[in-house]
Order: structure tokens, then sequence, then C-alpha cells
């Protein structure tokens, strides 16, 4: 046993601390004072290497991205914590992206999440650093990156199990709450594009097309989205290439809408005349996530792209707009591949001023013509927009029918006349009006 007579009074031991202390810091002043910057910085690093060294922790760095493509870990990683927050963490972030039924939670900078798989206890810690960037006109870029700590022992679960299950789960609650999404080129952001929420309510339910193409190409996409192991198998990128075409107002944006819809997949609106070089397409390539529709419509009026011997006569005059060969790079290139699960989309009202080189598979797999209003297609709009089935005025319908034959007009032009009125045998008695009226000029054009 020890007596209280075994210790110094209280006084001395803190005099002796404090004289310690001041001794402490008197050393460190004089060694900063005396021992070159470079060296005790030196000294200092090798310490701080030397006890991680001893340390039985190992730290994984996933940032949010590389540089030039995203990292999807990083956002699995974001939306995943969001669902595991602890009783420790102060701060969340809480998005509502517009049209997601939900919030969505992830966490802020410097809040430790735990989390535990399989018996494996592991801390993440989200940082941000600050990065100056050369150019004097740019600010000074922030860039995010997530610490996973845990055992070293336990690196190839976690790199082998735990990794691949935060990819999943944060894909699930992505593809719970995703919202489609409308992107342009945007010369003013990191990645050259831009986006706002695609409110387009299209739907192949809606679409007024003729029933058999429109099965043929609901069936094409969905064999598309299940054969990643067989595109991986044959060697080929996991794309598509879709041209639709003819006449304007026969529904080729919309049915790109009603696709997007359909498949939760992001739109990139690429218009050419935008671009300004090859190099900034294959740039905005990259920038292109995986599950998109590529979109470049009207690519008959971009000049240069027509056909290869147009190419080679405006090569000289101008060397920095993109050409049809640097087209055909992003479509099926080695830059093409810089990504999966997407879609191509042209559009065109001419596909004969079209280059054969861009026609041929393996660039525009299918070739969807897009022809003016069926009576199918009549059918879908008559019960759309007026909510009145075949049966209900057969009579009218019928007329209708005969004239649909005769006449050529889009279903835009349908669509229009449909919404002027309320009344269901008014506005179909207009229409057959409208239509004769249709028929007439075109017989009175024929006989000049």
């Amino acid at each position: 046993m020890f007596s209280s007579e075994s210790f110094p009074p209280p006084k001395t031991i803190l005099s002796t601390a404090a004289s310690l202390a001041a001794s402490a810091v008197l050393f460190r002043s004089i060694t900063a004072n005396l021992i070159p910057s470079d060296i005790n910085d030196y000294f200092s690093s090798s310490f701080k290497t030397f006890f991680k060294s001893l340390s039985s922790q190992l730290t994984i760095i996933i940032q949010e991205s590389d540089g030039l493509t995203p990292n999807h870990l990083f956002e699995s990683a974001n939306l995943f914590l969001g669902h595991k927050l602890s009783p420790s963490t102060t701060r969340i972030k809480v998005n509502k992206p517009d049209q997601d039924q939900d919030f969505t939670i992830t966490v802020d900078k410097n809040q430790p999440i735990m989390d535990i798989f399989n018996n494996v206890n592991c801390k993440w810690v989200l940082h941000t650093e600050r990065v100056e960037l050369n150019d004097p006109n740019s600010n000074a870029r922030e860039i995010r990156f997530f610490e996973l700590t845990f055992h070293k022992r336990y690196k190839d679960i976690m790199l082998k199990n735990y990794l691949p299950y935060v990819m999943k789960k944060g894909k699930e609650i992505k593809d719970e709450k995703k919202a489609v999404r409308l992107h342009t080129v945007d010369y003013r952001g990191t990645d050259y594009w831009s986006s706002i929420a695609l409110n387009h309510p299209a739907t192949f339910e809606t679409m007024a097309m003729d029933e058999e193409k429109k099965a043929e190409i609901v069936e094409d996409i969905e064999m598309f989205i299940k054969r990643k192991d067989y595109y991986k198998r044959v060697g080929k990128a996991w794309k598509r290439g879709y041209l639709f075409y003819g006449p304007p107002g026969t529904g080729k944006s919309s049915l790109v809408a009603a696709m997007a819809n359909y498949l939760k997949f992001d739109v990139y609106d690429l218009d050419l005349r935008e671009v300004q070089c090859n190099s900034d397409l294959r740039r905005l390539l990259i920038g292109t996530k995986n599950r998109s529709i590529i979109v470049i419509e009207d690519i008959d009026c971009n000049v240069g792209l027509q056909n290869r011997d147009l190419e080679k006569d405006e090569a000289n005059k101008d060397e920095d707009k993109i050409t049809l060969s640097g087209l055909l790079n992003f479509i099926d290139g080695l830059w093409s591949s810089c990504g999966d699960e997407r879609i191509i989309v042209f559009t065109t009202n001419h596909k004969d001023r079209l280059d054969a080189a861009l026609l041929r598979p393996g660039r525009m797999d299918v070739h969807l013509e897009m022809s003016y209003c069926t009576y199918g297609g009549f059918k879908i709009l008559a019960s759309t927009y007026l909510q009145v089935k075949e049966d209900e005025k057969s009579e009218l319908f019928g007329v209708i029918k005969v004239l649909l034959k005769k006449v050529k007009v889009t279903p835009a032009e349908i669509a229009g006349e449909l919404m002027k009125g309320e009344n269901v045998e008014v506005v179909l008695s207009n229409l057959i009006h409208w239509l004769q009226k249709k028929e007439a000029d075109a017989t009175r054009t024929a006989t000049d």
C-alpha cells in the first residue's frame, strides 16, 4: 500500500508539470529556429510514416472523379451512407430533385459513419479539399473524397465483397428515386453538361404510331438492357444505335422521351452545331453517364456530316470543326467504349441525305420510319385527348378512317385539331372538315 506521504505535495506536481510543458515549448521553438524547415518537415513526415506503419488500420480513398470521368463508387457510397446514419452524426444533406418521390439524404463532410459488414467494423468519413487552378480566371475547385477505414486483415473482404455490395445498394437507391433528366451542352461547366428534370409526359401507351413498330422497338430495347454479358462475350461496347426518320411532326422527339421514361435513362441532347471540334466531341462523350440516351437531332442539317466528299472539300477551310470521321469515332470507335448501357439516337427528316457510313449496323442498328398518322395512331390520339373510343363514335371514326388513307397528315397536326375543343362531337366533326379540305387542296395541287 502506498501512503499519501509517498507522493510529493500537489503544489510540487503542478509546478513540475508546468516546467516540463514550458521546456517542451522552448525546445520546439529552438528546433524550429535552428533546424531548417525542410529538414524539420522531413523528420516530422518520417515520424508520421513510422507510426502509421505500426497501425493496424487500412484506409481506402474513394475520390469523386479522376478528373475526367465520375467515380460511380463515390456516388453509390454517398447514397448508401445516407441510409446508414449513426446516432453520432450531427449534420446531413437533404435534397429534393424534381419528380423524385422522396428526399435524397447524403452525408456531410467530416461526419464519421460507422458500418458493419460480415462482422467487420468500418468507418466512413467524407472530406473535401480546395484545389487552385492554373487559370487565373477560373475559381478554385473543391474535390470530395471518402476515407474508408478498417482493420487491414480484412482488405480482401472489403475489396471483393463490401465495395461491390455498396455499389449494388447505391444503384438500387438511385433507381428507386431516379428522375429522368435532360442534359444540354454547357461549356461553362466542368464536364460541358448542364441538366434539368425531363418533364415530358410521353409514354409508349400515348405514342400515336403503328402498333407493330411500337412493339418492335419495345422488344428491342428490353433485349438490349438484358444483354450485358452478351456484349462482353462478343467483344462489343454495350450500346445500341437508332435512326428515327420521317417528316417533321411524326413524333421522333416524343419517341425519345417515351424511351427515356420507360427505361429511366437520362437524355443527353447533343446539338453538333454547338460543338467546336472533334476533341470537344470526345470530351462530351466522356461526360455522359451510363444508362443514358444520347440524342443527335436533325443530323441531316449538320454541315459536313452528310457525306465524306463534302467533308474533304471543307477540311481545309476550317480544321477546327467536327468531321464525319470524328463523329464515326464518337459512335463506334475507341471513345465509344467509355461507358456502358448507352443508346445513341439520330433523327432526320431526310434519310437519303446521310452518308452510308453513318447508316451501317453498329452505328445505326435500328432504322425506324416515323410515318404520317394512321388510323391506329388516330385512335390512340382520340383516346388520349378526348377520352373517346371507336365504338362510342363509330360513324365519325369511320369517316376519319377513310380520309386518313387519302390524306398525309402528321400526328402532331391531328393532335392540334383535337385540342381545339372539349365537345367530342364538335371536335371530331371539325376534324373531318379539316381533313376534307386537306384532301381537296392535295387534289387541286396534283391537277395544277
